[in-house]
């Protein structure tokens, strides 16, 4: 086994989904587009930060898990949030609507590359380019859920 296979950090991608499965970085490189982009944040713990990105966005790869809300009802897509767990524990929400194409269509993307160096042993990074400040964007990630948004409910189960 390689060095490199041994390291490979993989996260699993669960929740209301015809397909769950589990991803490395290989995976997301290989089997969709890349979209690049520079982004600048504010980091509570290193201060501004500045940096390029590349990797596949984030409504492309859960659409290949297979969602099990129908993808041409808008209200019916409007209900799902997505929770993205990174390996130290950060945790983040997103609404499928900031990410679909027809409401706010915000490219996040789940990282491969960042400053041109492959993430394969750290892990993919989620990374919002909208946002200003760097509470979103979650390192080293360990899974992605996937579901309703239903008031009243407890939030996702592990």
């Amino acid at each position: 086994m390689s060095r490199l296979s041994t390291h490979t950090r993989r996260f699993a991608l669960r929740g209301e989904l015809l397909r769950p499965t589990t991803l490395s970085v290989r995976d997301l490189r290989e089997g969709w587009e890349q979209h690049r982009t520079e982004v600048s944040f504010d980091c509570a713990s290193k201060g501004p930060q500045g940096h390029f990105f590349e990797g596949p966005l984030l409504r492309e790869v859960v659409i290949g898990a297979g969602p099990a809300f129908d993808l041409r009802r808008r209200k019916d897509r409007s209900r799902y949030l997505l929770a993205v767990t990174g390996g130290d524990g950060h945790h983040t929400v997103l609404s499928w609507a900031e990410i679909d194409a027809d409401f706010t269509n915000t490219p996040v993307l789940l990282a491969t590359r960042m400053d041109g160096r492959p993430l394969d042993s750290d892990g993919s990074q989620l990374v919002v380019p909208s946002d200003r400040c760097g509470a979103r964007y979650i390192s080293a990630i360990t899974s992605i859920w996937i579901g309703q948004a239903i008031p009243g409910q407890q939030g996702p189960r592990r």
